[in-house]
């Protein structure tokens, strides 16, 4: 497998809970997929785990090389939690149309946070030419 991109992203956490405060259920449901809702709603400080997730769509957009729009919106990349617990990036829509015709295979995820920021970096892998 060869990168195809690579991408980080750092957000302040109270940036985000200003803005689901501010905007409410607008906000949340203009970013987030319902599932992504589901699970950061039922952590303790929900803007933390929101956070997270949007430093990964950022991430990958960057990855990607084409930021967060037409090829990729926030609602087409999904940031699940699969069984042992870590992260993994699912795609729809106009996004999973993007990796099939850039021939990216598999998208890894890190995420991490703390009490002020979190933060994701993106790897974007492909099968060689």
């Amino acid at each position: 497998m060869m990168i195809y991109g690579i991408g980080i992203d750092v957000v302040e956490v109270d940036r985000i809970e200003a803005a689901i405060e501010r905007q409410g259920e607008a906000f949340v449901a203009r970013l987030f997929t319902q599932a992504e809702r589901d699970y950061c709603e039922r952590q303790a400080r929900p803007a933390m785990h929101f956070a997270a997730r949007f430093a990964a769509k950022e991430a990958v957009s960057k990855a990607f090389g084409t930021g967060i729009g037409g090829q990729a919106g926030w609602l087409e990349i999904e940031v699940l939690r699969v069984e042992s617990g870590a992260p993994k990036m699912f795609f729809h829509g106009n996004a999973a149309e993007f990796l099939k015709t850039e021939g990216i295979s598999d998208v890894q995820i890190s995420l991490t946070h703390a009490r002020d920021y979190a933060a994701a970096n993106a790897v974007a892998m492909r099968m060689p030419v």
